[in-house]
C-alpha cells in the first residue's frame, strides 16, 4: 500500500496519476485531492487493456487480456510523493506503479521486466546506475514544423533562442524529481537534447516515461508540439535515446580502473554486443525508427565500440572514476525505456557472467569497418530477431514480447496498405 503517499502540497485540488503503457507513453487518471488518501490506500482502477494498446490507442486482443475475459482491471497506486507541478495551478504529479486485483504484479506490464532484471543484478552484489539522454523536436502546433532554421547544435544564441520553453522544461522537471543536468540545441531546426542525471536504473526508467510525458504539457503550455517521434524529417537528424551504464558495488564504479574501463566493463560491452541485434526490437519498435539508422548520421549501424567515438554503437566515456560508463547509442527516443534497459542490462550481465571478451576497439570511422556486425536496418529484420530470440523473450517475457512485435507486425501491415503522396506525385500523371 501507499498510504506513506498521501500527504499533498499546499494549494492541490487535483492530482494526475500515470504509469508508462507498452509504448512508454504517459497514462493515466486524474483524481480530485479529497480522493487522494483513498488512491493511496486503495488505489484508483484502469483497464489492463491499458498494456495492450498502441500508440493510437488501438486495443488488441493478447491472451493475458481479451474480449473473452472482458478486458478486466488493475489498480495505480502512487510509487512516490505527488509534486506540485508549476506549469499548471493547483495539480500535482505522481508517478505509479500497478497491482492486479489480485494484488500481484500485471504480467504484461513492461516494468516487470526491469524489475527482475535488478533482482538479478543484487544478486550478483550490483547496483546500476543509469543515465538517459533524450533528443526531440519542438514544433509549431499548427504548421507542425520547426519555427527556427538552420542547424544551431550548442549554439547558445540559439539556446537564448529556446530558453522560453526549454528554461521551464529544465526548472520544471527538476521540480517534480526528474534531475536535469543539462540541455543543447541539436543537429536540426527544432531538434533539442535534455539529458537526465544517472541514478538508479528503475528510477531512471520510471522519470523517462515521466520526463516525455511532462514535457509534452510543458510545451504544449508554451505553444509548441514536442515529438519523440525516432525520424519526423527524412533529410534532418533523428531522435536518439542514449543509455549510460554503470554497476556499482560497495560504493564504487567496478567500470572504472584508475579512470579507464575495467575487465569487468569490457565483459559488459562484449554482452552487449552479443545481444545488440536481437534486442533491436526493444528500442526501435516502429518502421519510422529504422530510418535513424544511418552512415554517417552519428546514428550507429553497427556493434562497434570504441573510447570516446561518436561512430561506434558502444561508446566508452573515461575520466574520473565515477564517470566512467558505457554509452549505447542505438535506441531511438520514442521506444518503451523498460524494455530497452531490461535488455540491455541483462545483455551486460551475462557478459560478465560468461566473461565474454569484445571486439578489438575501433580506434576510427566505424561506419567504414567491413568486418563488424551490422544491425538490422529494417522493422521486419528485428521482428523476426526477436522472436527467434530466446534472450529477449526470457527478459521480457512472452507476453510481453508478443505485444511488442504484433504491434510492430500491424505497423509493417498498415505502412503496406498506404498509398504514399510521393508515389502519387511520381507515377499518377508519368505513367
Amino acid at each position: 500500500m501507499s498510504v506513506e503517499y498521501k500527504n499533498l502540497p499546499e494549494g492541490i485540488h487535483t492530482v494526475a496519476l500515470g504509469i508508462g503503457d507498452p509504448n512508454g507513453i504517459l497514462r493515466g487518471k486524474r483524481v480530485p485531492a479529497s480522493h487522494w488518501p483513498t488512491v493511496c490506500e486503495n488505489g484508483v482502477a484502469l483497464s489492463i487493456a491499458t498494456f495492450a494498446i498502441d500508440m493510437t490507442c488501438d486495443v488488441w486482443d493478447t491472451p493475458y487480456v481479451n474480449f473473452d475475459n472482458g478486458y478486466p482491471d488493475m489498480h495505480i497506486f502512487p510509487n512516490g510523493p505527488a509534486y506540485a507541478t508549476p506549469w499548471e495551478d493547483g495539480v500535482a504529479f505522481c508517478f505509479g506503479r500497478v497491482e492486479g486485483m489480485d494484488h500481484k504484479p500485471v504480467p504484461i506490464d513492461p516494468r516487470n521486466g526491469l524489475v527482475r532484471v535488478l533482482e538479478r543484478a543484487a544478486k550478483m552484489g550490483y547496483e546500476v546506475q543509469i543515465g538517459a539522454e533524450l533528443e526531440f523536436y519542438l514544433l509549431d502546433k499548427e504548421t507542425l514544423q520547426p519555427r527556427d532554421t538552420g542547424i544551431g547544435v550548442y549554439s547558445l544564441a540559439r539556446s537564448a533562442e529556446l530558453e522560453h520553453v526549454l528554461g521551464p522544461i529544465r526548472r520544471h522537471l527538476n521540480d517534480v524529481d526528474i534531475p536535469i543536468e543539462q540541455s543543447n540545441p541539436e543537429y536540426a531546426a527544432g531538434q533539442v537534447e535534455v539529458n537526465i542525471r544517472y541514478g538508479e536504473a528503475l528510477r531512471a526508467a520510471d522519470r523517462v516515461v515521466a520526463f516525455r510525458g511532462l514535457i509534452k504539457e510543458i510545451a504544449g503550455a508554451h505553444g509548441y508540439v514536442a515529438t519523440f517521434m525516432a525520424k519526423p524529417f527524412i533529410e534532418e537528424s533523428g531522435n536518439g535515446f542514449h543509455l549510460h551504464h554503470s554497476l556499482w558495488s560497495g560504493g564504487k564504479n567496478v567500470f572504472a580502473d584508475n579512470g579507464k574501463l575495467s575487465a569487468i566493463g569490457k565483459n559488459y560491452v562484449a554482452g552487449l554486443q552479443k545481444r545488440m541485434c536481437e534486442m533491436s526490437l526493444a528500442g526501435a519498435t516502429t518502421p519510422n525508427a529504422y530510418r535513424r539508422r544511418q552512415p554517417y548520421s552519428f546514428s550507429p549501424v553497427n556493434t562497434c565500440w570504441g573510447v570516446d567515438n561518436r561512430t561506434v554503437g558502444l561508446r566508452i566515456i573515461e575520466g574520473k572514476d565515477s564517470a566512467v560508463r558505457v554509452e549505447k547509442r542505438d535506441g531511438s527516443a520514442d521506444c518503451n525505456p523498460y524494455n530497452i534497459m531490461a535488455c540491455e542490462i541483462a545483455a551486460g550481465l551475462d557478459g560478465i557472467e560468461q566473461k565474454l571478451e569484445p571486439t578489438p576497439e575501433t580506434t576510427g570511422n566505424a561506419y567504414e569497418d567491413a568486418d563488424a556486425e551490422l544491425l538490422p536496418t529494417d522493422l521486419q529484420t528485428a521482428i523476426k530477431l526477436a522472436k527467434q530470440s530466446d534472450f529477449v523473450g526470457n527478459i521480457i517475457g512472452e507476453d510481453t514480447l508478443g505485444i511488442l512485435a504484433g504491434q510492430a507486425e500491424r505497423e509493417l501491415e498498415f505502412f503496406a496498405n498506404q498509398i504514399t503522396q510521393v508515389e502519387l506525385d511520381r507515377y499518377l500523371r508519368n505513367l
